[in-house]
């Protein structure tokens, strides 16, 4: 079951939403909430897999509730907004929801984003149930990527680059990029801290295939030059602060 919350300041609204969700099977309503506010004190107290909340609330709306949240592709709770406003799709997908109801909606167009809900949990659960990434002995970790269950040499990976939902991992041994259902956090959990360094929100680098620093960027040969984002400068300049060579 996918445990949710409905979430909207209007009481027809709220009730018609809780009506659509308690006639889909495999959703499973843990509380029905008057503002965001409220839906956080049940997300601390609970599990939440699924919100479908309103936009235009008092007090916090919906899209800024929805980016206070953990945005963790694959534990962030998954998100579905309602609203009378269309202006506001736009910026509910730039919250990262996967469905989008405009007011008045019907129970067919619930159903579809439900689906979709259904499908991003599946996808989720495969990720973190068959996916083993924890290393062995030999430094190796296995990934499951297409469909497949692909082994990947640390020492071989250049680097990991975030993209959504997914992660693609650079290897000196392989013709294309492995393409992964991982967060950022998974993976780096999972590989040596002597070895690899997150230099920015979409990049963990091998520090062993540096070739330069040039200019805010890190050089691994001449066709890759990775940015050092803001929040993890001090960090990388202290490791090369010891590794320079002085008089």
């Amino acid at each position: 079951m996918i445990r949710c919350i409905a979430i909207d300041d209007e009481p027809l609204a709220l009730k018609k939403l809780v009506a659509y969700i308690n006639k889909i099977p495999y959703l499973e309503l843990v509380a029905e909430c008057r503002s965001a506010i409220e839906a956080q004190q049940v997300i601390n107290e609970n599990s939440i897999d699924a919100l479908f909340l309103d936009i235009n609330m008092p007090d916090l709306n919906g899209l800024d509730f929805a980016k206070s949240l953990e945005q963790d592709h694959i534990r962030g709770p998954i998100m579905v907004f309602t609203t009378a406003y269309s202006e506001y799709a736009i910026e509910g997908y730039k919250a990262n929801a996967v469905g989008y109801l405009l007011k008045p909606y019907g129970f067919d167009e619930f159903e579809a984003a439900a689906q979709r809900v259904k499908e991003i949990y599946e996808i989720r659960q495969q990720a973190m149930t068959e996916v083993s990434t924890q290393a062995d002995d030999e430094g190796i970790i296995f990934v499951k990527s297409d469909y497949k269950i692909v082994r990947i040499v640390i020492k071989n990976i250049r680097y990991v680059e975030a993209m959504s939902e997914y992660l693609r991992i650079i290897c000196d041994d392989k013709s294309k990029p492995v393409i992964v259902l991982l967060s950022m956090k998974k993976i780096e959990e999972h590989l040596p801290s002597n070895m690899f360094m997150r230099i920015h929100r979409s990049f963990i680098i091998n520090l062993n295939k540096i070739s330069e620093i040039k200019k805010n960027h890190v050089i691994l040969d001449a066709d890759t030059a990775l940015p050092i984002g803001d929040n993890y400068k001090d960090a990388f300049m202290n490791y090369l602060n010891h590794k320079i060579l002085t008089k």
